[in-house]
């Protein structure tokens, strides 16, 4: 795929949906950092429920610590691996108290060290929470950037790699939503909704789906 194609790609997505963002309902990058992390093998959906509940009641550091592990279990048990899950956060939490004066650290590095934050989860909230140009990808966006040709690659990071090089710098901050949305609702896993893509002619899947 030429850089010519990317551009009218994204160019077509932003003027469908100029400004996109996370379908996890937050306030503060801490909320987002905790959505983030409970959304591990779940849906979007699901993690709302449960936060919608939990953040009126604990939405800092403190107050999540305040509820112990047992109390915070009673707002996510709904959320698979809920016991694991709530296990990182109360750790998360510990840190961000004592090492970061309860605020979500803005660098990769610190980021990687919560536990339940991986490279994913620490490029959702560089991007979302502060704004930086990264892409997260998740196995929406690592289907779409190989199946269109966007940005094919083997392996999570060899596609992360190649979007932050190919995406044109107009587009970079937010890609990542751009192309999980699409994942998510068009480009879907088991069959493609190829008829109602808004960029079937560019893409360079050779098995789209009849009308």
């Amino acid at each position: 795929m030429n850089r010519d194609k990317r551009i009218e790609i994204f160019s077509r997505w932003r003027t469908a949906n100029p400004k996109p963002t996370t379908e996890l309902n937050y306030s503060s990058p801490f909320e987002l950092l905790i959505a983030v992390i409970l959304s591990a093998q779940a849906t979007d959906v699901g993690v709302n429920k449960a936060t919608d509940k939990l953040y009126p009641v604990a939405n800092t550091p403190e107050a999540i610590l305040a509820l112990g592990l047992d109390g915070l279990k009673r707002y996510i048990k709904t959320i698979g691996l809920f016991n694991t899950k709530a296990q990182n956060v109360i750790k998360t939490c510990h840190i961000l108290v004592q090492k970061h004066d309860s605020v979500v650290p803005q660098n990769r590095e610190d980021l990687e060290a919560l536990p339940g934050v991986g490279r994913k989860t620490a490029n959702v909230i560089l991007n979302t929470a502060f704004g930086k140009p990264t892409i997260a990808v998740d196995t929406h966006i690592f289907r779409v950037s190989n199946r269109t040709g966007i940005a094919p690659g083997k392996t999570v990071v060899e596609v992360e790699k190649r979007l932050l090089r190919l995406v044109p710098d107009e587009f970079k901050l937010d890609a990542h939503h751009w192309l999980i949305l699409h994942g998510r609702y068009v480009c879907k896993a088991r069959k493609p909704d190829c008829p109602r893509c808004g960029i079937a002619d560019l893409c360079e899947y050779r098995k789209k789906t009849p009308a």
